[in-house]
């Protein structure tokens, strides 16, 4: 996407973060146009507001969620970088999230470098969790058996402890359409989601077009 717009030219343009120094200069402008319009502002994506390694990033970003919260504004976030631990002095209306597809570092590697290990990832939720912050999981893009072969049970009881859990589907993948009954395989771990929030109380999402005829 960063391509086609035309803001980066290469793969290993991107891989250089820039900074958008002026972030709180422009809250100051926005967050009084448009506050009553703001029912909370979702800090993710191609913008990780925790981006490992990168700690002037990470900064930035809890400046930018103290000041929105100073306007009784709620902030949701979600990473694959690690949680600071400051982030439980906030409000505690926040949400913190984390993506987390697998347990296999092995994976983690091939399809995510340079993010955080899962480990560290789990780790970090788990101490906001502990500190009374509300949190929550993306399992997405969860993988065919033909891309890796594990436990969804085992992913989910690593996260049994978080509010909410938000599971789908790998989409635009060749791997993933290749595998023999993936509508099938997808619904079959769609039911397992469910019927494991549903056992432990935990709040539960999935993403459109994850479960489907077959």
């Amino acid at each position: 996407m960063k391509k086609r717009f035309g803001q980066i030219k290469s793969y290993e343009e991107w891989l250089q973060p820039k900074l958008v120094s002026n972030t709180l200069e422009l809250l100051d402008k926005e967050i009084p146009r448009l506050k009553d319009k703001i029912q909370f502002v979702q800090l993710c994506f191609t913008t990780d507001p925790f981006m490992y390694g990168y700690d002037e990033v990470k900064e930035m970003s809890i400046a930018a969620i103290k000041k929105l919260n100073e306007a009784g504004i709620k902030c949701t976030t979600l990473t694959k970088g690690i949680l600071p631990p400051e982030l439980s002095d906030l409000s505690k209306e926040n949400e913190y999230g984390i993506t987390l597809i697998s347990l296999d570092e092995k994976y983690r590697k091939h399809v995510e470098p340079g993010a955080a290990p899962y480990a560290e990832r789990l780790a970090s939720l788990k101490a906001l969790h502990e500190a009374g912050c509300k949190t929550w999981v993306s399992i997405e893009p969860y993988p065919t058996p033909n891309m890796i072969d594990q436990d969804l049970n085992e992913i989910l009881e690593a996260v049994s402890f978080t509010d909410r859990i938000i599971f789908g589907r790998t989409n635009y993948s060749k791997f993933a359409n290749a595998f023999e009954n993936h509508r099938h395989f997808y619904n079959e771990c769609a039911k397992m989601v469910i019927a494991f929030c549903e056992d432990k109380g935990i709040a539960y999402h999935i993403k459109s077009k994850t479960i489907t005829e077959e």
